[in-house]
């Protein structure tokens, strides 16, 4: 088993490691100069358990979008089992109809908060 974080929120991420005595993956995620994420990985992780703490906190976008790439790249990497830890998600807001919510849209208004979770299978 091992833990990988984004830039989300280590402290976090350390605190999980430290409880758990497991060292954080060491990996490389940082950003091009047109704001792409660019992540990687700098050790093997071929047949591991992987658990990925990224919260998708402000920022929300950026954080999601980086927890995609994360979890790409450690299935590209072979990775036996990919755990995403998401403590805050940042579209729980929208799991709801806005029509149940406002009484003022159609009840067919599409709910968004689910779209990132097919993606990242």
């Amino acid at each position: 088993m091992k833990i990988l974080t984004g830039n989300s929120n280590r402290p976090l991420a350390e605190a999980i490691s430290a409880y758990l005595n497991l060292p954080l993956v060491n990996a490389s995620i940082r950003r091009f100069s047109d704001m792409e994420v660019f992540v990687e990985i700098q050790e093997n992780v071929r047949g591991e358990d992987m658990f990925v703490v990224q919260p998708t906190s402000f920022p929300t976008n950026d954080n999601v979008m980086e927890l995609l790439v994360i979890l790409d790249a450690l299935k590209r990497s072979s990775a036996k089992r990919i755990t995403a830890v998401i403590p805050y998600y940042g579209y729980a807001r929208q799991d709801e109809s806005p029509a149940r919510a406002l009484r003022s849209l159609p009840s067919w208004s599409p709910i968004s908060s689910p779209s990132p979770a097919p993606i990242a299978c």
